[in-house]
């Protein structure tokens, strides 16, 4: 996969400082924890104190980047997190309409299901903060059901394939979940 920056420490620490400084300029300040979703090595990155502290492998949508309603696409800029939603159920609960369905798949034999994208374990729900970006009528990420999740497709984690959603293998959601709070930020860049 090619990314359009070289993987070097250098090329990554420009890349955190200008994600860093989108983030400070609509938020007007720098946090403590925030998530940063790297879409072209196909990755999310949680940064403390300014630093990465932990990398998961993600899949974001197979069309790019695009926040228009019904575009397929992943939107762009700075998030939070509004809700965590399946604290403390088990791994591979499945969810429908943000809901347990009640079915539990084995995250240690997922089933491809290659038909179906399922939402599985938990659900971090994404509120875009940049008006026309982001936030606002056509292009809303909260009203378009952009989530962070894990997935039955783990398989295609590492290279774009989602209908927009940011997906994450079911043990990662897991983790990202227990890592982070509501009201915590996202970039997606």
């Amino acid at each position: 996969m090619t990314s359009g920056r070289e993987n070097t420490p250098a090329s990554d620490s420009a890349f955190l400082q200008e994600a860093a400084a989108r983030l400070a300029g609509v938020l007007g300040a720098y946090p403590d924890r925030w998530l940063l979703v790297d879409v072209a090595r196909q990755r999310l990155l949680l940064i403390n104190a300014g630093a990465p502290a932990r990398t998961w492998p993600v899949s974001t949508a197979e069309v790019g980047l695009d926040a228009r309603e019904n575009s397929g696409g992943t939107p762009p800029g700075v998030h939070r997190i509004a809700e965590r939603i399946g604290l403390g159920l088990p791994a591979g609960t499945e969810f429908e309409s943000r809901r347990p369905t009640g079915r539990i798949l084995p995250v240690d034999d997922l089933p491809g299901e290659p038909d179906r994208d399922l939402i599985l374990s938990r659900i971090l729900i994404l509120d875009g903060l940049q008006e026309g970006v982001n936030r606002g009528p056509g292009l809303d990420s909260r009203q378009r059901y952009i989530y962070l999740h894990g997935t039955n497709r783990e398989d295609l984690l590492g290279r774009p394939a989602s209908a927009g959603c940011i997906r994450l293998s079911n043990r990662g959601i897991i983790e990202v979940c227990d890592l982070v709070q509501e009201g915590d930020p996202v970039v997606i860049v």
